[in-house]
């Protein structure tokens, strides 16, 4: 996972447990993200202060709240929230991640790294790397074939 965090870099967008599921979707909109970790005395700035107690996703949005009648600016994120948050270490492959976000039926694992958050990678992030492996993959056969 060090390789996709650099790449990426080690920002993560979160919300309060208590905020509003308004202002947790007007975040994920502002910064065109699809999932907000939800930590108990973050500052919502993703520098690893606050502990993860959960994830906020569009899933969450649209089965928890758009679904059953609720009302954004009046749900607390805890409400509808995913818990509990399901990590991984840096040291974790791209397809231990995979297999664990196929088992878990999740899209979003935040890493951490000995207590602190290092960042949060998506199946997005795990597919374009194994799609850049393929990629050098056959470019070496390619090379190796054509001398």
């Amino acid at each position: 996972m060090h390789h996709l965090l650099e790449e990426k870099g080690h920002t993560v967008w979160s919300v309060g447990p208590d905020d509003t599921v308004l202002d947790a979707i007007k975040l994920m909109a502002l910064k065109n993200i699809g999932a907000l970790l939800v930590v108990e005395g973050g500052n919502g700035a993703g520098d690893g202060d606050g502990k993860p107690v959960g994830i906020f996703t569009e899933r969450d949005y649209a089965r928890n709240v758009i679904l059953k009648g609720k009302s954004s600016p009046a749900t607390s994120v805890r409400d509808v929230m995913a818990a509990p948050v399901i990590c991984v270490s840096p040291e974790k492959t791209v397809d231990d991640c995979m297999a664990l976000m196929t088992e878990k039926r999740v899209r979003h694992l935040p890493v951490m790294d000995d207590g602190q958050l290092a960042g949060m990678i998506s199946i997005g992030d795990l597919v374009k790397s194994i799609i850049e492996d393929q990629q050098h993959t056959i470019e070496q056969l390619e090379h190796y074939i054509h001398g």
